[in-house]
Formats: C-alpha cells, structure tokens, sequence
C-alpha cells in the first residue's frame, strides 16, 4: 500500500477492492501482477503520480460469459461506466469511475482473465 502520497490512499484502496472483487467472479486464484506507484509523465519523474494494481486469473471457466453476464452489468450498477476496446485476440471492458480506471481482458482462447487498474494522477508536492 502507498505511504508516502496519502492522496492516493483512498483511491487506491477503493481500486483494490473492485479489482478484488471482479477478480473472484472468475475464480478464487489471482496472481497479484503489479502493485505500486507509477510516474504519469515520465519527462518529469516523481511530479505527477498514480497507483496501480493489476492481478491474473488463470482459471476462470466460462469467462467470456462472466464478464458480459456478471461483471458488467455488477459494475454498471456500482457508476461504473465501461467502454468495449475488444480485438480479434481478447475481449476488453474498459471501466472509469471517480479518477480511476482498470481493464478487464479475457483471452478469446483459453481461460486466462487479466485485471489491472490505475488511479487517477496527482501532483507531488
């Protein structure tokens, strides 16, 4: 969890929790993939910065049909809104809400689900 940039704190723990949370209609495993802070604008390192989170469901029977039947309709309900960036290889909903974002890509081959999301940017004093 962050410590030192207390403004992300809220955020963050809101993302973790909704990621958590699409992440056990998939399944009961999740690999934790990222997790940490992350510069919004490289060309000024440590100015603007935002959290990230991401995790991995191998296991997720059914998947494609958990995301269009479960997941956003879950999300939706909670003022999630949700974008389609799907390609010929995986199927992406992407979610914002309140300055934070996440994606879920599900593999249209296989059962693989990946989950990760970033909050909003803030300034570092």
């Amino acid at each position: 969890m962050i410590t030192k940039h207390t403004e992300l704190d809220p955020l963050a723990e809101d993302l973790t929790a909704v990621i958590d949370g699409v992440a056990g209609t998939f399944g009961t495993t999740a690999e934790r993939t990222v997790e940490g802070e992350l510069d919004c604008d490289p060309t000024q390192p440590g100015r603007s910065l935002c959290w990230q989170y991401g995790l991995r469901v191998d296991d997720a029977t059914d998947a494609i049909r958990k995301l269009v039947d479960d997941v956003l309709p879950m999300l939706e309900g909670q003022g999630w809104r949700w974008r389609d960036r799907s390609n010929p290889r995986e199927l992406i909903a992407q979610f914002s809400r309140d300055g934070a974002d996440f994606n879920v890509h599900v593999s249209r081959v296989g059962d693989g689900v990946a989950i990760v999301g970033s909050t909003a940017c803030v300034s570092v004093p």
